[in-house]
């Protein structure tokens, strides 16, 4: 039997930390090896697996060091935090030769290039969403731009929980540039992201964006494309986070045998 992979899990007791480690745990080719949270975290010191009523062996730490030492020299980050955690994160990869699954979004566009001059040195994948779906569905958007380039309205809702703190999502903003691409636009150039008071008519070239936060929505996004007579919706809804822990093992097992390199889902999934 081959060696599992080793795995640690960044922001262990949030949410989507703990279906992470719920889904590492049910692998039979993956196993927990190191956990880290937030200095000042209550359970820092406790059994990373305490919240399932299991007893792992593998303690939740606050260093760095210690959290990842598990994993140093070729084993996996996975990574759903926040954009300044997960660069303090990177630079400790880095240096101990840890690999690092990214689902972490709000990024700037510095905070992206010191994540790409990391790839030079580690093997990383780096996604807004590693719902397996989701990225089926980029490719059924970038299709549908190209075919429906003329005459065609577009834009992106999305809609996500109380506690999200960034918008729109790093989802969305996928979405838009997958279409803008498609049609030889740039998001940057063209995004609308609110419209307020007497706007004037609609331009055709801009691609708009809204969103909703509130409750517990895990994530919803629909891309629209509004014409005359018609519409065509692209809608994805997920149900659960597991999907999003799912895909981030996919990535780890796409990783194994890479020693640098950017990667993104597309890759992972063999979608070109």
């Amino acid at each position: 039997m081959s060696t599992p992979h080793a795995i640690a899990v960044a922001g262990c007791t949030g949410r989507m930390g703990q279906i992470l480690i719920e889904a590492v745990l049910a692998a039979d080719d993956c196993k927990l090896a190191g956990a880290l949270d937030r200095a000042g975290s209550p359970l820092i010191g406790a059994d990373a697996t305490a919240f399932l009523g299991r007893s792992s062996g593998v303690a939740v730490q606050s260093d760095l060091r210690a959290g990842l030492a598990g994993v140093a020299n070729g084993g996996t980050l996975i990574d759903f935090t926040r954009p300044e955690g997960t660069l303090a994160h990177l630079a400790v990869c880095r240096e101990l030769g840890v690999k690092l699954v990214i689902g972490t979004t709000g990024f700037s566009a510095e905070q992206k290039a010191e994540i790409e001059a990391a790839a030079q040195d580690i093997a990383i994948v780096m996604a807004p969403n590693m719902s397996v779906g989701v990225n089926v569905v980029m490719r059924l958007l970038d299709l549908a731009a190209r075919s429906l380039a003329e005459g065609y309205d577009i834009e992106i809702i999305e809609a996500h929980h109380r506690h999200k703190v960034d918008a729109p999502s790093g989802t969305a903003l996928k979405m838009g540039e997958v279409v803008a691409n498609a049609l030889g636009r740039d998001l940057k150039t063209c995004a609308v992201y609110g419209r307020e008071g007497v706007t004037g008519e609609r331009d055709p070239s801009t691609i708009g964006f809204a969103t909703v936060r509130g409750g517990d929505i895990v994530g919803d996004h629909t891309v629209l494309f509004a014409g005359t007579g018609e519409r065509i919706e692209i809608t994805h809804k997920s149900a659960s986070r597991s999907t999003y822990a799912q895909g981030s093992l996919r990535a780890v097992r796409f990783l194994a045998g890479k020693s640098h390199g950017l990667f993104d889902m597309n890759a992972v999934l063999g979608l070109g």
